[in-house]
């Protein structure tokens, strides 16, 4: 894709703007595909499954060309706006953005958010036996074929719990260790993107906590023998909601481009 397509795509007005800063990325599930640029760019550039491949080169040789265009446009911005991109930060500066970033990661908050982690991983692991156990009797209902269950219907709500669960389990903590530096960033010259990049990272994770909040309360009704285990863990996640709300108060009025109006 080259500079002047990338422009056409940014000035197109079914796009709109900046409506994937502050999304899930979780684009299969979107109702806004047709109205974010980078989706559009991304389609574009893949022209089949197999150029989405990882493993394939030419893959790579596009991702690469949309981040030379995509860095050209940039520096051709600051050069308009008078902004030197070739400045090299002073060692003070450094230490700074270093310091932040240790900041960020030993805030409870992101903390929490790393625990959660780890307790998701493990509950899944040690329920290995459950869900094998599970699959069989639905199996089992599956063959009998009783008036009164409905195991495909059950079978595909553990299925999407599970898959909430799994998708929002790292981003929730991406996202609030970006909020929680933003927050401390809020003293720098750029305080009000500061703000507001903290209000709409954490927006995303309480998104995020909300979403997988209600995927495990789901678990637990399919899983009953599980519902100790599963309530510690809601018990972890709510604590981190509070924790985020209280450290970003803005988050919950954040509104992000497309995905809140």
């Amino acid at each position: 894709m080259d500079k002047e397509r990338l422009k056409e795509l940014g000035s197109d007005p079914r796009f709109i703007p900046g409506i994937y800063n502050y999304c899930d990325r979780w684009c299969e599930r979107c109702a806004f595909t047709a109205r974010c640029m980078n989706f559009a760019v991304c389609e574009e550039e893949a022209n089949g499954l197999e150029d989405n491949d990882i493993n394939n080169e030419k893959f790579w040789e596009k991702l690469h060309e949309v981040l030379r265009v995509t860095l050209e446009m940039v520096r051709e911005s600051a050069q308009e706006m008078g902004v030197d991109l070739e400045k090299i930060k002073s060692d003070d500066e450094l230490e700074q953005h270093e310091q932040l970033q240790r900041m960020a990661k030993e805030n409870p908050c992101a903390v929490a958010a790393r625990e959660y982690i780890g307790s998701v991983d493990k509950w899944f692991k040690s329920t290995g036996p459950v869900f094998e156990q599970k699959a069989e009797e639905l199996q089992a209902e599956a063959y009998a074929d009783l008036p009164t269950t409905n195991p495909e219907l059950e079978a595909g709500e553990l299925e999407e719990a599970m898959e909430v669960i799994r998708w929002y389990q790292h981003l929730i903590y991406v996202k609030v260790l970006r909020a929680v530096k933003g927050v401390l960033e809020k003293a720098s010259e750029s305080i009000e993107y500061a703000r507001g990049d903290a209000e709409g990272s954490a927006k995303v994770a309480l998104v995020g906590m909300d979403r997988s909040i209600g995927a495990w309360g789901r678990l637990m009704g399919l899983l009953p023998e599980q519902e100790d285990a599963i309530l510690n863990i809601l018990v972890e996640l709510e604590r981190l909601r509070r924790m985020t709300e209280q450290a970003v108060p803005g988050a919950r009025d954040f509104v992000r481009p497309g995905l809140d109006k």
